[in-house]
C-alpha cells in the first residue's frame, strides 16, 4: 500500500495571490503613536483525520494518483499587514517608511486515509505530521525574523495619485513578506527525503527514526 504527503504552498503565484494574503494601506502625516513595530498571531494547529471510502472519495479531498492510497495535506498560510508613515513634500512627491508590520500564521493539517487503511500506513502519514508539526513550531520565530528586515524601509513615490502609490508600495511589501516567508519554511525537502527513506511506506523502517534522519538531514540529502 504506498501512502503520500501532499504540501500546499504558502506562496501562490502572483495571479492567485487573492485569499491567501491581504494588506492594509495605512499612512498618515502625523507622527505615529508608540505601537509594536512587529506583530505575530500564529493561531493554533488546525488537525483532521478523516476517513473515506476509495470508491466514492469526497470532493474536498485532495486527488490521489495511481498507487496511493493516503494524503496528508498540511496548508501553510500566512497574511501580512503592513502599516507606513507618508511625509509629502509636495503636490506629487513623498517618502513612505514603514513603521508596522502585523502576520497572521496558520496551519491546517488534514490526514486522509480509507476505510480499511494500515496500522503500518496511518503511521507513515503521522510522520508527514510531524514534519509539518516540526516547522510550525518555530514558524513565529521565522515570520518576527523575516519581519523586522522591512520595518524601517522608505521608498520615495511620486505620482499625481499618491494614494494609490502608497497602496501600491504597501501591497508590494506585504508579498515580498509571504513570499520570504514561504520560501524560508519550505518543508517540502523533508517531506521529500521522508517518502525516500520509508519508499512512501513500504518498508519497515521506523517512522520515529525516519522523521528525525529527514528533519537532521534534508538539506544535503533531500531529492
Amino acid at each position: 500500500m504506498l501512502s503520500r504527503r501532499l504540501i500546499a504552498p504558502s506562496v501562490l503565484p502572483p495571479a492567485l495571490l487573492i485569499g491567501w494574503l491581504s494588506w492594509s494601506a495605512l499612512s498618515c502625516n502625523r507622527p505615529p503613536k508608540e505601537t509594536l513595530a512587529v506583530i505575530i498571531n500564529k493561531q493554533p494547529l488546525n488537525f483532521a483525520l478523516r476517513t473515506f471510502d476509495p470508491t466514492t472519495p469526497p470532493s474536498n479531498m485532495p486527488p490521489l494518483t495511481q498507487g496511493e492510497n493516503a494524503a496528508c495535506d498540511s496548508d501553510f498560510l500566512s497574511n501580512a499587514t503592513v502599516a507606513a508613515q507618508t511625509r509629502q513634500t509636495d503636490a506629487t512627491h513623498a517618502t513612505i517608511t514603514v513603521t508596522q508590520i502585523k502576520m497572521d500564521l496558520q496551519l491546517n493539517l488534514t490526514i486522509w486515509v480509507p476505510n480499511d487503511v494500515t496500522k503500518h500506513v496511518t503511521e507513515h502519514e503521522e510522520g508527514h505530521r510531524q514534519i509539518s508539526e516540526f516547522y510550525y513550531q518555530a514558524a513565529d520565530k521565522l515570520a518576527e525574523r523575516i519581519a523586522k528586515t522591512y520595518v524601517g524601509r522608505q521608498v520615495d513615490i511620486a505620482g499625481t495619485d499618491l494614494q494609490a502609490e502608497s497602496n501600491k508600495f504597501l501591497q508590494q511589501t506585504a508579498a515580498a513578506i509571504i513570499a520570504d516567508y514561504g520560501r524560508e519554511l519550505n518543508p517540502a525537502p523533508t517531506q521529500l527525503l521522508y517518502d525516500s527513506i520509508t519508499d512512501h511506506s513500504r518498508n519497515e523502517v521506523v517512522v520515529k527514526d525516519a522523521v528525525a534522519h529527514a528533519i537532521k538531514n534534508a538539506p544535503i540529502e533531500s531529492p
